[in-house]
């Protein structure tokens, strides 16, 4: 199929630029970007194209921009299949405007052997309709005393490894593990935190937390697991994200380690860029994440390390949870939310408080995760790939969690005024997503 997409707001986060214009996108790649003032029935000749060969799409003012490229989402295949599949993750994803998603290995059970990849992966390429990659656990059954064999999971098609939310504790096994993965160009997502000061938080430790007697972490914790982390960077020379920045104790570490030449890139999650500490008033599960939500300092620090090009990554952190996880005492429930639908109107509400613009914002959930893996997706150029996501950025909806495509409707977003609407998702040029 080839379409023209005419009179669009075309958002690169390539070039930091948000201008009319139009595209066309034949055999899965963009082959032409034209300015808005530009005649569309002019430019088909000029790529051998007539108005017969293609689909004329007008985009209406509204904006283009490459499809996120989400890294950090929760598929529970194996194991626990009826709180996510992937098929219901992948309509999910392409909903919310998620092109890609890189999926964690914290399954039942862990996603530590080429089989097991292997299973998840035909799965996959089955039943999701957005293009998959899965990341592979750094230690055997994400225990912290074996590493996996990196090398056949790389050969079996993993993008990075990561135990997640279980910290390596043991700096021997990290640091060989490290140097492994260095070995052989692999990257390693990491979880900074200090695990036994935050073992078992459900809160920030605080006034708040205090109040309503949970027990809670300080932020400091986050700080002293990054600080070990870049610690065992300078030793090995690994390469290494941070899947989760949240406090803002944390980011001067953070900048000297950039500073200091280290292959570091560090993401944060949607929901600590929206949501602080006070959310969680009346002990609302829905709200409890790990780590736990911020005060509104830390938050705002984040959102400015974001902008700042400090913290390169935003992402869902999508973790479906089932009723029966949540309906329970707050300090008892389930941490995790489902976030593939709800990243993208949750990401504008920054757009529209005014701190950050649409390039940066899709530089953060786009271009940046595609750099990082290594993938020529994230971008509005000649020759990309035709993952894009037609979006009205001002659109109004209240959220209503049994409308979300996931199997687990586990939103902290319910009942909540929204503003920004997916229209239409395309991914290698064809539609896989439709608003009616």
């Amino acid at each position: 199929m080839t379409i023209l997409f005419t009179n669009a707001r075309l958002i690169d986060p390539e070039a930091g630029t948000d201008s009319i214009g139009g595209l066309i996108a034949a055999q899965g790649r963009i082959t032409a970007i034209f300015p808005g003032g530009a005649d569309a029935a002019q430019e088909l000749p000029n790529h051998g194209l007539s108005p017969d060969d293609v689909q004329v799409i007008d985009c209406g003012g509204k904006c283009l921009a490459p499809g996120i490229v989400d890294i950090g989402v929760k598929v529970c295949e194996p194991g626990e299949r009826h709180k996510e599949s992937y098929k219901t993750a992948g309509l999910a994803a392409a909903a919310g405007g998620v092109t890609t998603m890189v999926t964690r290995p914290d399954t039942s059970p862990s996603i530590d052997n080429p089989e097991t990849l292997e299973f998840v992966t035909r799965r996959a390429q089955a039943d999701a309709p957005v293009k998959v990659l899965p990341m592979a656990a750094l230690t055997k059954g994400r225990a912290g005393r074996e590493m996996t064999e990196i090398g056949f999971l790389m050969d079996a098609g993993a993008v990075a490894f990561s135990d997640c939310d279980h910290v390596v504790a043991n700096t021997k096994v990290f640091t060989r593990a490290l140097t492994y993965a260095k070995s052989c160009g692999a990257l390693v997502v990491a979880h900074p935190q200090e695990p036994i000061l935050s073992a078992g938080a459900a809160a920030t430790s605080g006034k708040f937390a205090a109040l309503y007697g949970l027990p809670a972490v300080s932020p400091m914790a986050e700080r002293m697991g990054l600080d070990r982390d870049i610690a065992l960077l300078e030793m090995t020379g690994a390469k290494y994200h941070a899947d989760q920045i949240t406090t803002a104790r944390a980011l001067p570490a953070l900048e000297r380690a950039k500073a200091n030449g280290l292959d570091i890139t560090a993401g944060t999650s949607i929901h600590h860029l929206t949501l602080n500490e006070l959310d969680v008033s009346g002990y609302r599960t829905f709200f409890k994440v790990k780590p736990p939500l911020r005060s509104e300092e830390d938050r705002l620090a984040v959102v400015e390390a974001v902008r700042s090009g400090l913290i390169d990554i935003i992402s869902s952190m999508h973790t479906p949870q089932d009723e029966e996880s949540k309906r329970l005492p707050f300090e008892e429930a389930a941490a995790g939310a489902v976030a593939l639908e709800t990243l993208l109107p949750a990401a504008l509400r920054l757009y529209h408080a005014g701190h950050l613009d649409l390039p940066t914002l899709w530089r953060a959930m786009s271009l940046n995760p595609a750099k990082r893996l290594g993938l020529n997706s994230g971008r509005l150029k000649t020759g990309a790939p035709a993952d894009l996501v037609l979006f009205d950025p001002d659109a109004p909806f209240v959220m209503d969690r049994f409308k979300l495509a996931s199997k687990s409707q586990n939103t902290p977003y319910d009942t909540q005024r929204m503003q920004g609407r997916v229209l239409e998702t395309y991914v290698a040029g064809e539609p896989v997503y439709r608003r009616s």
